[in-house]
């Protein structure tokens, strides 16, 4: 009994500490607030986002109680409405299934490791497992929107550009684009969206913030911050684009630059492990044959 009780005692504090390391873990490594130049600056345009935790608040349901218990002690309110935002809203989940898929996780690989193992010390790996939906399938999906996204963003702010210096309004400008677009991208999505949110009666500057919000990408942030200086300051709007196209261009290349630079030192590894080996075998192979069959030379 004193054993049994023991070992309860030691899985509660296995249980607690795992999660009380895994918060503070994930708080101390949590990403700095991000210091964004007065031109990309939108924040002053920020109102506060309805959350799908907020109608948690007082519910009577236990299970309610659960989701926000564990949503606010792990602070992972914010962290679900901003992963589900970054993955363009999707239509199959929210905030709150991320959450239970989370919670599900933590409880499914300890089990698994425990009918594996029959120790009941691997519940130490139920922060793993609620950090497994993250790295395993969140992370992939929004890196590939927003590659999908930036893609085409030059074109698009060069498209831009002609048909603002046409007499156009550079909402109607967006209109036009997306109407003539043959494959709607990630890019033509997100504009029309916001274009949709104009004529539902949001304001320009809250429609444009909300756009760089969903893309999460810095590029959509200056941009966005480049249409409200133009509105506020009477600036050419034309000339701002072209030189941030120009900018994004030269960035980009740079960038495939740099990576050119970094194939030479990547390929060392495969060389080293796959070429270099097969190469010595080969050319040795003969050799030991040799001795292993008739002696050795001497």
């Amino acid at each position: 009994m004193p054993d049994q009780i023991m070992n309860i005692f030691l899985i509660i504090i296995s249980v607690v500490g795992s999660f009380a390391t895994f918060t503070a873990v994930q708080r101390f490594f949590a990403p700095r607030e991000v210091i964004h130049s007065p031109m990309g600056d939108i924040s002053d345009m920020e109102e506060k986002e309805f959350s799908v935790f907020a109608k948690l608040e007082g519910s009577p349901l236990f299970w309610d109680k659960v989701d926000l218990f564990f949503a606010k002690k792990l602070g992972m309110e914010k962290k679900l409405e901003e992963t589900y935002t970054l993955l363009g809203r999707p239509s199959g989940t929210d905030p709150l299934k991320m959450l239970h898929l989370k919670l599900i996780a933590a409880a499914a690989l300890p089990a698994i490791f425990f009918v594996m193992s029959g120790s009941f010390f691997v519940i130490i790996f139920a922060p793993l497992g609620f950090a497994l939906p993250d790295a395993a399938m969140y992370s992939g999906r929004i890196r590939n929107r927003q590659e999908d996204i930036i893609r085409n963003f030059p074109t698009f702010v060069d498209l831009g550009a002609l048909m603002i210096e046409s007499g156009l309004d550079y909402m109607t400008a967006f209109d036009r684009i997306v109407k003539i677009a043959p494959i709607k991208t990630g890019l033509e999505i997100e504009i029309e969206r916001t274009i949709n949110e104009v004529q539902l009666g949001y304001s320009r500057r809250d429609a444009l913030r909300r756009l760089a919000t969903r893309t999460g990408l810095q590029e959509v942030r200056s941009f966005v911050g480049l249409i409200v200086q133009s509105d506020e300051l009477g600036t050419s709007l034309v000339e701002l684009l072209r030189n941030y196209s120009a900018d994004m261009r030269f960035r980009r290349l740079n960038k495939a630059e740099k990576l050119a630079a970094q194939a030479s030192t990547k390929m060392l590894i495969p060389l080293f492990i796959f070429i270099f080996p097969t190469v010595f075998i080969l050319m040795l192979a003969p050799m030991v044959s040799d001795l292993v069959m008739g002696g050795m030379p001497f």
